[in-house]
């Protein structure tokens, strides 16, 4: 499909991996987008490797498989590199976006990534900050918003607002949003 984006997302069980994918869905429709969002789990448990997908596009989606060859990799735990193929299937001119103190340089070098572009966020301190424990997809989100430009801060905010109100009390969604923003502004690139 012309303009199909696929996104896949690297986390551990409870990290919100399956939630931010929903999310990302839910901001790319108050853009006007068709999506898709869906998990994938293996040992479903806490701490457990998990992959969500994403697919934001112009046209009607009518692809139903797993997601192989994605334009976005985004990694929620950081152990997660080196210890499983984050790059796999990913567009040779595709976007990482990582939880990490790491400089964005230091990651190209540690993954040898070749010309994808790298970014890196450190989600971890900003979620304890924020939400006062370590639930880095928010802050990941907002990174997603601001280096793809697919969609805005302002939906994505809305979005993450309707996820989580279902679940949590509104001092838990405005903390969120505190986190997202501060994903987007200090999210780094090179």
């Amino acid at each position: 499909m012309k303009d199909l984006i696929e996104v896949r997302w690297h986390g551990r069980g409870g990290q919100g991996a399956v939630t931010v994918s929903k999310m990302l869905a839910e901001s790319a429709m108050g853009e006007g987008y068709h999506v898709q969002a869906f998990p994938e789990y293996g040992a479903e448990r806490m701490g457990a490797p998990v992959q969500a997908f994403t697919r934001i596009s112009k046209e009607p989606i009518i692809i139903h498989s797993h997601v192989e060859n994605p334009q976005i990799v985004l990694v929620l735990d950081p152990s997660l590199i080196g210890s499983i193929d984050i790059l796999e299937g990913l567009d040779p001119k595709g976007i990482i976006i990582t939880n990490s103190t790491q400089a964005p340089a230091e990651i190209r070098k540690t993954l040898n990534v070749g010309e994808r572009k790298v970014f890196t966020v450190d989600a971890n301190t900003i979620s304890l900050e924020e939400l006062g424990r370590i639930i880095p997809n928010t802050p990941l989100l907002g990174a997603f918003s601001k280096v793809s430009e697919l969609v805005s801060l302002e939906n994505t905010e809305e979005a993450v607002k309707k996820q989580l109100s279902k679940k949590f009390p509104t001092s838990v969604v405005e903390a969120n949003i505190k986190a997202l923003r501060r994903g987007y502004e200090e999210v780094k690139g090179e």
